[in-house]
């Protein structure tokens, strides 16, 4: 570890403090429907929209309608892009001549796009035309992720508002997720992104003639629109199959620095959307402070791990850390931060090869999905996925003391706490279930690469990765097989609407509430403590549930490799 690369670290994390006031405000003020300096381009078109649609921002649903009207939504969206895929060769915008793809993967994909997943068992620049890729993949890159910030914002309503029934509504919610945040932050990242030389163009591919006198097809496309929302939304689904290790979706360090921050900036300035809309912004802090602590404990012991390398290399005189998978332009600081940070925040695109890391700076990454989307999270799913912890913490609480648990004045009963209980055991569920099944199944352990604990590492990454909703693999394993398209494609299912809809069910009962004003008794939610207490409950649950399954992996190949023995 050297001072640059704290240095480096320490600027990354500025920049997203710096973010997290403004950027909350502004996005505070778009969904209280108030004016902001897009309304006047944006307003009519908003409202000619819900007009079409048949809706209108003075309509508000329920929780079981704001629920139903994403579900449908999203059901409509994955026979969208399942359809474009399976008839590509048929439509435009297909220079390459790209055949239609197969019927398990074209699953896998839609499913994986729709649950803002990105999961790719497919190279993006030999599989998908430019149609597909624009209607389809960029489009679901939006909608997906517009998605899980309004089920954040109901979630957050559920804990403002006070003695009412409706959560807002889903379609404005998407709507001003999409108009007034998602599209104008995108079309900046865009144009930055083509001025540090990123494609984007709808031109064919083009042949070049290398050093050596040989052919070569340079695939391009629309690269850094795609780019934009991919980060953003943290979607993480690239372009290139080598996401954003390929130069051209990440030329240099200064868009490396671009794609990290905007991977982090929504889901950070969320929690000060909540503190706003709750009265009290240190709540928000409070929040905020858990998913950093959480961080960067990941953030060191992954840099930790990958700058002191291989010990059976240090004993044969090969000095220095492992710079395996990674590329030079980055480094082993930026490469090691990079992954904890798609893997904190659910994006899942990679500037490394995670299956190259250190058994223990590999181990980070899958720690961090299998918390479920809750340090800085995907788009609102990482909101939304601590707020159940926040209940759990609370309830915990509330035992310890002897009195009703209660959070902002609302108390939290059997009902709320059941709800968080099935959205946090759902994970654990897909996540070691179907791992322990691939794990002995034929069709499961033949596309293992690696023997041993390495093996079950990359299963089980794949699985915790589609569950957690974020799409980055251990490459050392052949995902492109109908056991693992079907069976990744439902534990993205179950790790995205078996999570949505009891939050969903948390806010649509605290809603009704009134709230109690604080007593001597009411525990502070808003300092130390209660950091502390959440952090507690999260690292208790966390390792009860997978400490066995980690042991069996990482832990055990990491004191393998002291032993001498490699896989």
């Amino acid at each position: 570890m050297t001072l640059i690369g704290w240095t480096q670290i320490a600027v990354f994390c500025g920049i997203i403090i710096l973010l997290v006031k403004p950027l909350g405000a502004y996005m505070t003020c778009v969904y209280n429907g108030d004016r902001t300096w897009l309304s006047p381009m944006l307003g009519p078109v908003e409202r000619l929209l819900y007009r079409i649609s048949g809706t209108s921002e003075k309509e508000e649903q329920h929780w079981t309608h704001y629920a139903v009207a994403m579900v449908l939504f999203n059901l409509a969206g994955f026979f969208l892009l399942y359809g474009l895929q399976r008839f590509q060769t048929l439509l435009p915008f297909n220079p390459a001549g790209m055949g239609e793809v197969g019927p398990e993967l074209a699953f896998n994909t839609a499913t994986s796009f729709v649950t803002n997943t990105n999961w790719q068992s497919y190279g993006g620049e030999t599989t998908m035309s430019y149609l597909t890729q624009m209607a389809g993949l960029a489009v679901q890159n939006f909608v997906s992720a517009a998605t899980g910030m309004a089920i954040a914002i109901a979630v957050i309503r559920g804990f403002s508002r006070k003695s009412v029934s409706t959560l807002g509504n889903f379609w404005v919610d998407m709507t001003r997720s999409t108009f007034y945040v998602l599209l104008p932050l995108c079309i900046v990242l865009t144009l930055v992104y083509v001025a540090l030389g990123v494609p984007q163009t709808l031109g064919a591919y083009v042949n070049a003639t290398t050093l050596e006198g040989q052919q070569q097809t340079l695939a391009i496309g629309p690269v850094a629109s795609q780019l934009a929302i991919k980060m953003l939304g943290t979607n993480g689904g690239g372009f290139f199959n080598a996401n954003s290790a390929h130069p051209f979706e990440n030329p240099d360090a200064l868009s490396n620095l671009i794609q990290m921050v905007s991977i982090f900036a929504i889901g950070a300035a969320l929690t000060n959307v909540f503190g706003r809309m709750v009265g009290n912004q240190r709540q928000g802090w409070a929040i905020f402070a858990t998913m950093g602590a959480l961080f960067l404990v990941g953030v060191a012991v992954c840099y930790w791990a990958e700058a002191a390398g291989n010990p059976l290399l240090h004993a044969l005189g090969l000095e220095g850390g492992n710079m395996e998978g990674k590329e030079v332009r980055f480094g082993i600081p930026l490469s090691a931060l990079f992954a904890v940070i798609t893997t904190a925040a659910s994006c899942g695109a990679v500037n490394a090869m995670h299956d190259s890391f250190m058994a223990l700076g590999g181990m980070i990454p899958m720690i961090n999905m299998m918390l479920g989307e809750i340090i800085i999270g995907g788009v609102g799913a990482g909101f939304y996925g601590i707020i159940l912890f926040v209940v759990l913490a609370i309830f915990v609480a509330g035992l310890m003391v002897g009195r009703t648990p209660e959070y902002l004045g609302k108390k939290i009963e059997a009902k709320e706490v059941k709800m968080a209980m099935l959205a946090v055991l759902c994970l654990p569920l897909a996540m070691l279930g179907f791992t322990a099944f691939a794990a002995v199944l034929p069709a499961g352990i033949s596309s293992i690469w690696n023997p041993g604990p390495r093996g079950f590492s990359e299963i089980l990454y794949a699985y915790t990765s589609a569950t957690a909703n974020n799409g980055s693999a251990f490459g050392g394993l052949s995902a492109n097989t109908p056991w693992y398209n079907i069976t990744l494609g439902i534990a993205m299912l179950m790790g995205r609407f078996l999570v949505i809809i009891p939050a969903l069910a948390i806010a649509g009962s605290l809603v009704t509430k009134n709230a109690a004003p604080p007593s001597s008794g009411t525990l502070p939610t808003d300092g130390k403590l209660f950091v502390g207490l959440l952090l507690g409950v999260i690292v208790i649950v966390g390792g009860l549930t997978f400490l066995p399954a980690l042991a069996l992996g990482p832990i055990a190949e990491h004191f393998a490799m002291l032993a001498g023995q490699t896989f």
